[in-house]
């Protein structure tokens, strides 16, 4: 009996899917934060190549993260969603390997491709094979601690970086990866049990698949390079043109095909329109505050690399403390009740940023309690809007709906860090504490329209909706 026969046959003990795929997660996750940690002693390694071109080493990754989510959530949709998991885990572990032997910075920008798109079969494959165990009453509460694993490695990412980094240099973040992929690898093979959508229609459109990755990838680059080009550039706003008009295809495609790459009637389910939009907004704004509040305490206060990373961690701890017990609040009385709270406390978190933070360190007395209630309101936030976006989808959508969740999710994050490069302009050891005002009234305005669109949410429905149809747990290929 092969593997996969095994682990159909096998009795299925959901929180044992919740753990690898968390451990997958967190993997994914640590490898963003401790790259933004380990960036300069990359172009340390390549002095002969410019800044431009070593920030594709991160800028690449995003596109491809961003660009391939979508399709790659469709994929597990219809292949199965622990082969899209597996296959993507090797990849992404393998990925890393290659990236920390890289002899150029070319090659190991190629090489971040391959671990983005490994990392874009991960994730909604991951979420997607925890909703296909647990019934809709459960959800929130096993989305919730899936998502902790995400704080979990936010809080552990910079000073692991800058600990690896100091005492190696940069290849070891990469590497740092192998050991947790290779143990998701062989728990996953033997406890995930495989599930699909229901019915095996015919494959997705390839062309659609193709417009979709490539009006993604034209935003995503038009975001990435705002920075640099210039907001009103004709470079800009002729990419970010070229990707509308693409999308634009891909729409008019899809309702024209009868086995569209994504169904986009999942749109007409009221959460999850409404979580996706609240989405954009809270991701713009939480990505923005934790990367400004680095350059804040490097540049401003003038902390160490490892102490910067530790006055991170407060916030993601209360996260990965609380999100488990609110997602079981969510459980009872739907996302709406945490959202709308949620949204006004991160917003309550950047005015004290706002009209607290100054020139001279002073932690305990003012980023410390503005770090706290951010990540109260992020606990309160972000996983319900990922439950909330899947929540009353057919099963055979769950994966498509995680997929198209979690690249809003990115682009969201991509604009938030150029949106914070825009206010900041270049960050010197002259940048006050005034010149980041702009920065912490975008993480204000960001909550506040967080709470705006969960408004529209049903008071308890997305946690008590149904799903259309049993998953093919357990399924053979």
């Amino acid at each position: 009996m092969d593997a996969h026969a095994a682990a159909a046959r096998r009795p299925v003990d959901p929180w044992a899917v919740v753990a690898v795929a968390s451990l997958a997660v967190f993997m994914v996750f640590l490898d963003a934060q401790v790259l933004f940690v380990a960036f300069d002693d990359m172009r340390r390694s390549f002095p002969t190549v410019s800044f431009a071109t070593m920030s594709w080493t991160l800028s690449a990754y995003t596109i491809a993260l961003a660009a391939a989510l979508v399709p790659a959530g469709r994929m597990a949709d219809r292949f199965g969603r622990r082969r899209v998991f597996l296959v993507g885990l090797v990849a992404f572990t393998l990925a890393s390997v290659l990236c920390a032997l890289a002899p150029s910075a070319g090659l190991l920008v190629v090489l971040r491709v391959v671990q983005a798109l490994g990392a874009a079969a991960l994730v909604p494959a991951s979420l997607a094979l925890v909703l296909s165990v647990f019934p809709p009453a459960r959800v929130p509460v096993a989305v919730a601690v899936w998502g902790a694993s995400g704080a979990l490695a936010a809080a552990a990412g910079p000073a692991l970086g800058a600990v690896l980094v100091q005492t190696w240099d940069w290849r070891a973040a990469f590497l740092v990866n192998v050991p947790v992929g290779l143990l998701a690898l062989v728990l996953g093979a033997r406890l995930l049990p495989e599930s699909r959508e229901a019915s095996r229609a015919r494959f997705p459109d390839p062309l659609g698949i193709v417009l979709l990755a490539g009006g993604l990838t034209l935003l995503a680059l038009g975001i990435v390079q705002s920075d640099r080009w210039g907001w009103a550039s004709p470079a800009t706003l002729g990419v970010l043109a070229g990707g509308l008009v693409v999308l634009a295809a891909f729409v008019r495609r899809t309702l024209a095909v009868p086995h569209p790459a994504l169904d986009l009637t999942i749109f007409a389910t009221p959460s999850v329109r409404w979580a996706n939009i609240a989405t954009a907004a809270f991701t713009i704004g939480f990505t923005a505050m934790f990367f400004a509040l680095v350059q804040f305490t490097l540049a401003v206060w003038q902390y160490g690399i490892v102490r910067a990373g530790m006055a991170m961690m407060p916030g993601p701890v209360v996260v990965m403390a609380l999100a488990p017990v609110f997602g079981r609040v969510a459980a009872r009385h739907g996302q709406r009740t945490l959202l709308v709270p949620g949204g006004l406390l991160y917003a309550a978190g950047g005015l004290l940023l706002l009209t607290g933070l100054g020139d001279r360190p002073a932690y305990v007395t003012e980023l410390l309690p503005a770090s706290l209630l951010s990540g109260l309101g992020v606990a309160l936030v972000l996983p319900q809007l990922t439950s909330a976006a899947v929540q009353g989808l057919p099963r055979d959508d769950l994966g498509a709906g995680a997929a198209v969740n979690q690249a809003i999710r990115q682009l969201g994050a991509t604009f938030g860090v150029a949106l914070t490069v825009a206010i900041l302009g270049t960050v010197t050891a002259t940048t006050t504490a005034g010149d980041f005002r702009g920065v912490w009234v975008m993480l204000v305005l960001c909550g506040v329209l967080t709470s705006v669109a969960a408004l529209a949410l049903p008071r308890r429905g997305s946690a008590h909706d149904s799903l259309a149809a049993p998953a093919a747990v357990g399924a053979r290929p």
